[in-house]
């Protein structure tokens, strides 16, 4: 053994828990079986190793070595891609689909979390051979703590106020309020969506947010969400029965139509509450700077 034994095997084994704290099995129901978790977690073993083995390469001004990590950057990328194949081949036999944005989303958090992972070595391994494994091990309660605080995002209650609101019909048209949501022609479906839907209304607490809310990717993930926690009060070939958002146009508030298999008022509007803000879904119209003509 030399001196870069004990702080290489330290730096990996922390990245690889690291990833193991990021790989959580949620409502999001992914990844859920043995085989994708085995998958996630030896590229999380390869993160590691490559940002422990970068120290040392450093010190010992072995350079060619850094540019392991940048043929990791693109094997990454092919996680991210790799991800992305395999949930819109599953979202075909969904009864309510993820959409493309909130598949985009977690693929890019897959890629991501690997690269957390890379930083948490280097920066635990850099520190256990410049002073000790004392300090080594403060360093990485900090990186967890910024992984932690990465992973977690924004939450749709932290943009929009949500609030149960009975479905109910004028004529044949479905409304929740006074947003309409579908026409419903037969009386049987009627009455079925009257014994089984529920209604909420989003009403964003700002311009921004009511831009965002309006992004047809961040409305589908919420529907997902809940039909995923919940159930969902369907079957294929039911179009009637499909949970919708539909927007108001004069205020900018959404109005949700679920049919859950738990009627859980509570329980439906926590899940909405903390459904995730979608990355490419954020818009902030507000910060953007108009220019004068002329200048």
């Amino acid at each position: 053994m030399n001196e870069y034994t004990f702080p290489i095997l330290y730096g990996v084994v922390v990245g690889v828990l690291t990833r193991l704290y990021l790989l959580r099995t949620d409502y999001r129901q992914y990844p859920t079986y043995l085989h994708g978790k085995t998958i996630h977690i030896a590229l999380g073993v390869i993160a590691a190793g490559l940002g422990t083995i970068a120290v040392p390469a450093i010190m010992e001004k072995e350079f060619t070595a850094i540019t392991f990590l940048a043929l990791a950057a693109s094997q990454f990328r092919e996680v991210r891609n790799m991800e992305r194949n395999t949930l819109n081949e599953l979202d075909q036999y969904e009864l309510v689909p993820r959409g493309k944005t909130y598949i985009e989303g977690i693929a890019i958090v897959f890629e991501g979390r690997n690269y957390l992972v890379i930083f948490t070595s280097f920066f635990s391994t850099l520190a256990y051979l410049i002073w000790n494994v004392w300090a080594a091990m403060v360093v990485s309660v900090i990186c967890l703590f910024i992984a932690h605080r990465l992973m977690t995002g924004n939450r749709l209650k932290d943009i929009a106020d949500v609030e149960y609101i009975k479905p109910h019909f004028e004529g044949a048209g479905l409304y929740v309020d006074n947003i309409y949501i579908m026409n419903i022609g037969l009386q049987a479906r009627r009455e079925e969506i009257l014994r089984y839907g529920m209604g909420f209304i989003l009403t964003p607490k700002n311009f921004n947010a009511r831009t965002t809310i309006a992004n047809l990717g961040q409305r589908q993930a919420i529907l997902h969400d809940v039909s995923s926690a919940l159930g969902v009060y369907r079957d294929s070939g039911t179009p009637a029965l499909v949970p919708l958002a539909k927007r108001d146009l004069n205020d900018g508030r959404v109005g949700i139509f679920i049919l859950p298999q738990v009627n859980d008022i509570e329980k439906a509007k926590k899940i909405i509450e903390n459904a995730p803000i979608l990355e490419n879904a954020i818009r902030m119209p507000k910060k953007r700077q108009f220019i004068r003509r002329g200048e």
